[in-house]
């Protein structure tokens, strides 16, 4: 299936990764991919930390690899956790600065392996039972990165320029444009199809149901009603948010109130009339499973 109008997204930018080993790349590293030595440290009001909550149960990872979740609010004035905190120091020395999550680390050693989330999540895929299909099957690979980037910069970094307070009324203009352009391009390639690609489920599909989590419970918050509407007149793309809403590898693991805590929490922007305007009710719609992360 052709990706040529996703893959013509800029590369989006994210800030450099503090830890960034690997499972079972490099042999020096002695991360041999191998289970129960491995641990996730996550918040699901984080969006990185849902999108490893989903990948971790899609991959039935629950004995293989423990999660510990974090609060929603990080508890340190630089948004840090002190949870976190002995890991950090225990990884860098004299380390000073935020103890910030999501965290892989290594049981066996006491240390970090990443906080790297793209590559956390393509290094669980080495450690899923023999049953379980892979997150990011063989040929996909464009694919998965072009969704990636159309997320990153289309939907997410679009959606916050749009709803800057004190913005250019043009720049707001022309970022709105392009987020609707990027859901407009979503929207066809999901008009008759159930997943992004393969005809199943792919680490594309939880990069792009986060992302839309994020899009109707933050983002939306800061544009005015109209801008609302429009983002929620594309019917295929949230037939698809709500049905990924209900598998329980996804709706479980939203936490809305803990979203809305971190937002509040760290916004200083605007509420606009588009807060008024929810686009899905989640809490229905979410398929609720106990034990959906293990401690």
């Amino acid at each position: 299936m052709s990706i040529t109008p996703l893959a013509a997204v800029r590369p989006a930018h994210r800030p450099a990764p503090l830890f960034r080993g690997r499972i079972g790349r490099d042999a020096r590293s002695g991360h041999y991919a191998v289970p129960h030595r491995y641990r996730l440290h996550l918040s699901t009001a984080c969006p990185d930390g849902l999108r490893l909550a989903v990948g971790h149960s899609l991959l039935g990872l629950d004995t293989r690899c423990p999660v510990t979740l974090l609060p929603a609010v990080p508890d340190c004035p630089d948004g840090g956790h002190t949870a976190l905190r002995p890991l950090y120091e225990a990884s860098a020395h004299h380390y000073t600065g935020p103890a910030h999550e999501p965290v892989l680390s290594d049981d066996w050693s006491g240390r970090i392996v990443s906080t790297h989330t793209p590559d956390i999540l393509r290094d669980l895929d080495l450690l899923r039972p023999d049953d379980r299909a892979g997150l990011y099957p063989a040929g996909l690979e464009s694919v998965i990165e072009a969704v990636e980037r159309m997320c990153a910069e289309g939907i997410e970094e679009a959606a916050q320029r749009a709803g800057r307070a004190g913005a250019d009324p043009g720049e707001r203009a022309a970022a709105l444009d392009t987020l609707l352009d990027t859901l407009s391009r979503l929207e066809r390639r999901l008009s008759g199809e159930e997943y992004l690609a393969d005809g199943r489920l792919t680490a594309a599909d939880i990069e792009l149901w986060v992302t839309l989590v994020q899009l109707d419970t933050v983002h939306r918050c800061h544009l005015d009603a109209s801008a609302v509407h429009r983002v929620a007149g594309h019917r295929a793309l949230w037939a698809y948010a709500r049905r990924l809403a209900a598998h329980p590898a996804f709706g479980r693991h939203l936490d809305l109130d803990g979203i809305a805590r971190r937002h509040h929490g760290r916004c200083q922007g605007l509420e606009a009339a588009g807060a008024a305007v929810q686009i899905l009710d989640w809490a229905s719609h979410a398929a609720h499973t106990p034990g959906a992360c293990r401690r």
